[in-house]
Formats: C-alpha cells, sequence, structure tokens
C-alpha cells in the first residue's frame, strides 16, 4: 500500500506560478502504478497562475478558497468543494478572488510531464 503524506512532499513552483506538491506520479521514484499524476497545489490571496495551456485531461478539486476559473473564453466562479474539467488543449488560468490562499488538487490524466504543458505569454 502506498501512501504519501503531503508534509513530506517537496514543495515545487510549477511552471504556472502556483505552489505544488506532487503527491503520486508514475514516473517517480516511489511504486505508484496509475496511468495520472495527482499534486496539491496553493494558490496565494490576490494571485493568478499563468495562462497555460495541456495536452493531457486535467481536474480541479476546490480544496478551500475561492476564485475565478478560466479556460478559453469562459469564466466562471470556483469554491470550495468544486470540481473542475478541464479539456486537453484548453488555454487556462486561475485567479484567486478571496481574502486567503485558494487550495485545490490537481488530476491530470496521462499524468503531467513538462514537455506536454505550453506556458502561454
Amino acid at each position: 500500500m502506498l501512501v504519501r503524506k503531503l508534509k513530506n512532499c517537496p514543495l515545487i513552483v510549477a511552471g504556472d506560478g502556483t505552489h505544488l506538491r506532487e503527491l503520486l506520479h508514475p514516473g517517480r521514484d516511489y511504486p505508484f502504478s496509475g496511468s495520472y499524476s495527482l499534486a496539491h497545489a496553493i494558490l496565494p490571496a490576490g494571485e493568478s497562475s499563468l495562462k497555460h495551456i495541456l495536452k493531457s485531461d486535467e481536474v480541479y478539486y476546490i480544496v478551500s478558497g475561492r476564485g475565478e476559473m478560466h479556460i478559453d473564453d469562459e469564466v466562471r466562479p470556483v469554491e470550495a468543494g468544486d470540481g473542475v474539467d478541464i479539456p486537453p488543449g484548453s488555454c487556462q488560468w486561475l485567479v484567486n478572488t478571496g481574502p486567503s490562499e485558494l487550495e485545490f488538487l490537481c488530476i491530470v490524466d496521462p499524468a503531467w510531464r513538462a514537455e506536454d504543458e505550453e506556458i502561454i505569454e
């Protein structure tokens, strides 16, 4: 049984500017056989992620806070308890509109790879 503790996962700053801790990824040095990746993300108050496009399917699950999810030309408010489906090839970014951190989970299938992400300047 694989159990990974969030507090033991290294903090990284993702290409889109969010603060991530990668919980599960099939390409890492632990025995995970899934085809997807799972990361815990934080977006500080008043900040937004950079516009980016992923080749993979992605889902965000909002754990706490509130914001605005942008996918192509659509904008929707999001808050704790919301799940967001982000189709592959979509231009996406997230804005934290609340007074505290926006905390969310990212599930990417197939698993996230740097070469599958394009940051839009």
